[in-house]
């Protein structure tokens, strides 16, 4: 494990999360909140950091050829922990979350998109708080796309690898032959979405402050706002829309939408797991509805709409509300709680287990059903009308495995701590999937504030394990990986 080079590599993360940092003074300043000093403090203090350890650990030649997969995994994994630490610093030096676990917490759920919150009232926080809380969503949410596409396959993990069954697929040396030039393609796409969202929600009824916020909540599937009743503070029709359009777009593949941008009007259509990600979001949305409207005292427009917001902000792991769905019926909430374990496409900033494995799965199923019918038949298992590699097989099935294992155990430990079977059924699903409210005490009207401490840390690992694809960070526990 050459350390000196994943420290270095580090080292440039911390700084520019420094220069991050700094984008909120301007905030800060025109609100007069109070907290630039604090703010500043933290960018000093990041910035110098990362700084000391980059001259201290500078390496001879390009990083690129030195880079193995082992290092790799370990700049993936400590990355987000390290952005979680330093990102944590201007919650706590302007005292808006005193505690150093809520801290913690608070930042690891922005960074990895997932918006659990710890925080009560959300609105008497100063602006730039609020500005850097939902920042750190967006952050993450490029950090992981970038991942996904251009860093993770060549590790052989994520759940870009499952693209390799279908043709064209967007590994990294599809889009662009550097991980490089691949990185500013889903960066200029990420900030045009950005710009076109903060455009019409602005069009809509907020102001600027409000509208870069949701976006940035938005495009990285976070779900962080800068009020406490979420979109449905607004009680918009037009801005419920404008959300739904985007986190249906954050849901997708971002190679997708490159490959449409420069003139591929079929990209999405060929893509099979684009139109089964579609279907299982048009069919959650028009069951919560039919269920919505029988039992709710609401107009047709509106039912639909409520139903349409929160299965999109479910599956696509954004975590935005405009109706508290727990005073909806239990087949309702049934259908909610399944959407947190698929989520997103791969490439996407959405969490959840991917929708591409799913379909795999599903694949899997179909095929050993018909093995059974015909057992001397050769049986592949296709997506898109193309065979599916076994070790991408197996990786499925052993992320399944290991997904639902790790579901299992931080349930029982939630409810050890002293939550309610729901509780902690809906906490572990909502951080392991990325998605923020769940169901029982940390429902969409909740926070995660009473979770004890012990719980807090056990979430906390359930946010990185699911955004990092699980084995990213089980690797790093392993003998074999520290092994020369």
């Amino acid at each position: 494990m050459h350390l000196q080079l994943v420290f270095h590599v580090l080292s440039v993360l911390v700084m520019a999360l420094a220069a991050a940092m700094l984008t909120a003074l301007p905030f800060s300043f025109y609100f007069r909140d109070g907290a630039h000093l604090a703010i500043l403090v933290s960018a000093l203090l990041s910035g110098g950091t990362g700084a000391s350890v980059y001259f201290l650990t500078r390496v001879k030649g390009p990083v690129e050829q030195d880079l193995r997969p082992r290092e790799g995994f370990a700049v993936v994994a400590l990355g987000w922990l390290v952005a979680a630490a330093f990102g944590s610093l201007p919650f706590l030096l302007s005292g808006a979350i005193p505690a150093v676990t809520d801290a913690f917490f608070e930042t690891m759920s922005g960074f990895t998109t997932t918006g659990a919150t710890i925080l009560k009232e959300i609105e008497q926080l100063p602006h730039s708080i609020l500005y850097w809380r939902s920042l750190t969503h967006w952050l993450g949410g490029m950090g992981i796309v970038v991942l996904s596409i251009a860093i993770l396959p060549f590790l052989g993990v994520g759940g870009m690898q499952m693209f390799k069954a279908e043709a064209p697929g967007p590994v990294a040396d599809k889009l662009t032959p550097r991980i490089a030039e691949t990185a500013k393609i889903l960066w200029g796409v990420y900030v045009l979405f950005s710009a076109l969202e903060t455009g019409l929600l602005m069009l809509g009824g907020m102001n600027f402050f409000e509208a870069l916020c949701h976006t940035f909540g938005t495009m990285a599937t976070g779900g962080f706002s800068t009020r406490n009743a979420s979109i449905g503070a607004y009680g918009s029709a037009f801005i419920d829309y404008v959300v739904v359009l985007f986190m249906i777009l954050a849901g997708a593949n971002f190679s997708l939408h490159y490959r449409f941008m420069k003139g591929d009007w079929r990209a999405y259509w060929r893509n099979a797991e684009f139109k089964f990600y579609l279907s299982l979001l048009g069919l959650a949305t028009l069951l919560i509805a039919w269920d919505v409207l029988r039992h709710q005292p609401v107009s047709t427009g509106l039912g639909f709409r409520q139903a349409l917001f929160q299965a999109t902000s479910i599956m696509t792991t954004t975590g935005y509300g405009t109706a508290d769905y727990e005073q909806w019926s239990s087949s309702s909430q049934y259908i909610l709680f399944t959407l947190m374990f698929i989520g997103g496409c791969a490439g996407s900033t959405g969490g959840g287990m991917k929708v591409i494995r799913l379909l795999v799965l599903l694949k899997i199923v179909f095929a050993e059903i018909k093995r059974l019918i015909h057992p001397r038949a050769v049986v592949p298992v296709q997506v898109g009308r193309r065979p599916v590699p076994p070790d991408v097989l197996t990786h499925v099935m052993g992320f399944f495995v290991l997904y639902i294992l790790l579901f299992a155990t931080a349930v029982w430990i939630m409810a050890a701590l002293g939550l309610d079977l729901i509780s902690a059924l809906g906490s572990v699903a909502a951080c392991l999937g990325n998605i923020g409210p769940g169901l029982g005490s940390v429902g969409p009207t909740d926070n995660y504030a009473h979770i004890p401490l012990l719980g807090k840390w056990v979430l906390f690992w359930m946010m990185l394990l699911g955004r990092l694809e699980i084995f990213t960070v089980v690797i790093l526990f392993t003998r074999a990986f520290w092994e020369k």
